[in-house]
């Protein structure tokens, strides 16, 4: 089932209890707020299909993992509550990944930023390809990863949390990510990557589910508050993003892409 939005998609396709979740836009596989209301949405579905044993969430293309929020949308954002209602998008998503009772496989192929490293941060399992590095850009946008925070955070040590969102305008390599434990397996090549997605989720479709449902509020222990928890910090990003430094920020940003082209 693929979902056209505007210039991106999110697709979904089963095959012997595997599921992929693809999403794509031509912006870097930016995160406008129809494809996280869509993700939310085939997360949902897939979690409650009694045809899917385990979730593979991907990407299209072959450069950028995700982008993060789409800075289009955000420098539209007007009012508190469209900004709240922005940022929850991304809230939605990783609650909708926290309470899906299936385990949830990352293929990080790409760099990530912002909200793309809460993505992979809050797959239950992520591998990546060298080169998919990292940044926490939001604190340099004039905001901050409060949403995404307490899912990169319950992955990694919070130093290294500390060292991702307050040096915001430098890359971390894939092979820090996976030092930290962010991903937790590195691969020289797709074909490599594909090869080593397939052969754990073909073992994870023949498991038992009532098991591995069991495994995943196991390993989500802690995050129960969550549900008030990143509603508060879309209100956080929601207010901030209507500051004359974001709004600069974003401005030049896009100017200095319009000269590239």
């Amino acid at each position: 089932m693929i979902h056209q939005i505007q210039e991106g998609y999110v697709k979904t396709e089963t095959h012997k209890g595997i599921t992929t979740i693809e999403f794509f836009h031509p912006q870097s596989n930016s995160l406008p707020a129809r494809i996280l209301d869509e993700l939310t949405k085939e997360i949902h579905i897939a979690g409650n299909d009694k045809d899917c044993r385990i979730i593979i969430l991907r990407s299209g293309g072959s450069r950028v993992f995700c982008a993060g929020a789409s800075f289009d949308e955000l420098i539209a954002i007007k009012t508190s509550e469209e900004g709240t209602k922005f940022f929850m998008g991304f809230a939605n998503v990783i609650n909708a990944m926290r309470k899906c009772p299936k385990l949830i496989i990352g293929r990080i192929h790409g760099k990530c930023v912002g909200g793309g490293v809460g993505l992979a941060a809050a797959c239950d399992y992520a591998f990546a390809l060298e080169g998919a590095d990292v940044r926490l850009s939001e604190l340099a946008i004039g905001i901050g990863p409060f949403v995404v925070g307490p899912a990169i955070r319950r992955k990694i040590d919070v130093s290294f949390f500390s060292q991702l969102s307050i040096d915001a305008l430098s890359w971390h390599t894939a092979e820090w990510a996976h030092r930290k434990g962010l991903y937790v397996e590195l691969h020289s090549t797709e074909a490599a990557l594909d090869e080593a997605i397939e052969h754990l989720t073909f073992s994870l479709s023949h498991s038992n589910p009532e098991a591995v449902a069991e495994m995943k509020k196991i390993l989500w222990q802690g995050t129960e508050n969550w549900d008030t928890l990143l509603p508060e910090r879309a209100a956080i990003s929601g207010k901030l993003v209507l500051s004359d430094y974001t709004k600069k920020y974003i401005e030049d940003f896009k100017r200095k892409l319009d000269q590239k082209k």
